[in-house]
């Protein structure tokens, strides 16, 4: 059930693709993605939402956090991490239309059918993730209070192709790399062997991507939430 909110948009130009336009799109990606068993089954999608959609998130006035020599781990620098929360979806279109589509019944539906898990219950999370030269990530699974993840692929500098996400096998030894193609994704269903991370290497300019997770009851920070009061039914 979508959550009713008095929205005050930002000040500049109305949202050039609406929540109806991001779910058609992000559900034909969904029925064209290629799945993979190795060494955990994830699928690659692609055209994932509408162009328009893209550069909206793209123009989005959050500047890249400094990681002040410190990386490995996300967490390190949650002062500064950005989200389509309550307050952004109030203040930029894009992450209210983005956030609605995924609160959507026939979006969740179709992820429960396609990927095999249940959404009964979670919260929506979305997290504009912007990574600098420095940043790298360990090997890590994912597994616990989330049980979807979709790791939404962005910036346009045609240097980044090489900047997908790092797979590991069940040891943690680096099996591959997703790749990095603007508007692509890797998904994946949290498990204790799905390892995935950042290899450190040079990243010119800000690596923009979109974390999106649907995590259980147990998730402590609320305030990332997009929908707090709105469990995806």
């Amino acid at each position: 059930m979508r959550e009713n909110v008095a929205v005050k948009r930002a000040p500049g130009p109305e949202v050039k693709s609406s929540a109806e336009d991001v779910i058609k799109s992000f559900l034909k990606s969904v029925d064209s993605a290629k799945r993979s068993e190795q060494p955990y089954r994830h699928w690659a999608l692609q055209g994932c939402f509408p162009p328009d959609s893209v550069d909206d998130v793209l123009a989005l006035p959050f500047d890249a956090p400094s990681l002040d020599g410190v990386s490995g781990k996300r967490e390190l620098h949650n002062n500064t991490r950005k989200y389509f929360d309550v307050e952004n979806r109030e203040r930029f279109p894009v992450c209210e239309a983005i956030a609605q589509a995924f609160q959507d019944k026939r979006v969740t539906t179709h992820i429960e059918k396609s990927f095999g898990t249940d959404l009964k219950g979670t919260y929506l999370r979305i997290e504009f993730a912007q990574d600098i030269d420095g940043f790298w990530l360990e090997p890590h699974t994912d597994l616990g209070v989330k049980t979807f993840t979709m790791l939404l692929y962005l910036s346009r500098d045609p240097s980044h192709h090489d900047l997908g996400t790092d797979i590991y096998d069940g040891d943690k030894r680096h099996f591959g790399r997703s790749l990095f193609a603007p508007n692509g994704a890797m998904v994946f269903i949290p498990g204790n062997n799905t390892y995935h991370g950042f290899e450190k290497r040079p990243i010119k300019g800000v690596r923009t991507s979109l974390i999106i997770n649907y995590v259980t009851n147990e998730w402590r920070a609320r305030e990332q939430l997009s929908f707090p009061e709105a469990p995806i039914a």
